[in-house]
């Protein structure tokens, strides 16, 4: 990893940032720990919990600039090697073949070759990028950073596309949030980012979503699934029963004999399919049969009189 000495008078001069030590994290760990740690102080600096907070407004963008690099493999393994100048990586590795094709009396002919690069060369190959040394070529545009942001919903938020708005890096952005999007699922929206350099493209956005359950259903992929109380002697005699599902109340048929843990499938009424408009899954409804309790002297006759019914 490049040197951290002290600053560098080139105007183009990028101090070093520890992402690790801004996330929490050894930088040793695994892909998992990171996102943890991530979503952890996302929603400790979030500006929705700490509106009007600017040191809070500040640490939320750090943690989003740390998951940014840490949180994508290879913009990790670019840090690991470049330090402050991770970004700009594949550029110098691309330049110094390309100089090293040319032979003797290029600008890095009379360097040592093999090894790893040192922070001079990768500063006098900045200064060419960038313009810093007259006559040193053409300026090079690079494609702005890549956002990270976490937005918790609920279930119900998303049965239905609609229109939200995000705080990402200080700035409101009105986007719509499309049905059916899961749980842990990553959207990427085109030109959301940072700012581009020398002219370059706008950055990504990548919006993780998490989704909280406020619902009785158990939600699997695009299905739905509910238990519903069925009492005995509707089980037993048959009848129509109205149970709830996610966007209203329906009717069912209940056959006769209906035993206990029956499954009813109601095709199309279970969750949205992300990207598929007016295609969702099956709702699954289980019966659980609830037998009857502080019985009338009446009722115990009755069943008295069936059992011994049943047993002749």
């Amino acid at each position: 990893m490049p040197s951290r000495g002290t600053q560098d008078p080139n105007p183009n001069y990028m101090p070093f940032i520890d992402y690790y030590k801004i996330l929490g994290v050894a930088n040793t760990a695994t892909e998992k720990e990171i996102k943890s740690a991530f979503r952890k102080l996302a929603r400790k600096y979030h500006p929705d919990v700490n509106p009007n907070d600017k040191e809070a407004e500040a640490k939320f963008k750090e943690v989003n600039e740390a998951n940014e690099v840490l949180g994508n493999p290879e913009n990790r393994a670019k840090y690991d090697k470049y330090g402050k100048d991770w970004k700009h990586g594949e550029e110098f590795e691309k330049a110094q073949q390309q100089n090293a094709r040319r032979g003797a009396g290029q600008q890095y002919a009379q360097r040592p070759t093999g090894g790893d690069f040192n922070e001079a060369d990768f500063s006098d190959f900045f200064e060419s990028m960038f313009g810093g040394t007259a006559g040193r070529g053409r300026k090079t545009s690079f494609k702005g950073q890549d956002f990270h942001a976490e937005l918790q919903l609920d279930l119900t938020d998303v049965y239905k596309e609609h229109k939200r708005t995000l705080s990402v890096n200080g700035k409101n952005i009105r986007l719509s949030i499309p049905a059916g999007v899961k749980n842990g699922q990553t959207i990427k929206i085109k030109g959301y980012g940072g700012d581009g350099m020398n002219g370059g493209p706008k950055g990504d956005l990548y919006l993780d979503f998490s989704i909280r359950n406020n619902t009785p259903f158990r939600i699997d992929g695009d299905n739905l699934y509910a238990t519903v109380d069925l009492d005995l002697y509707l089980a037993m005699l048959g009848g129509d029963l109205t149970v709830d599902t996610f966007d209203g109340k329906v009717k069912l048929k209940v056959k006769p004999e209906t035993q206990n843990g029956v499954v009813v499938k109601l095709s199309g009424k279970g969750f949205p399919v992300y990207k598929q408009e007016g295609v969702f899954g099956d709702l699954f409804i289980t019966f659980q049969i609830k037998t009857p309790t502080n019985l009338t002297a009446r009722e115990q006759a009755l069943f008295a009189e069936l059992a011994k019914e049943r047993a002749s």
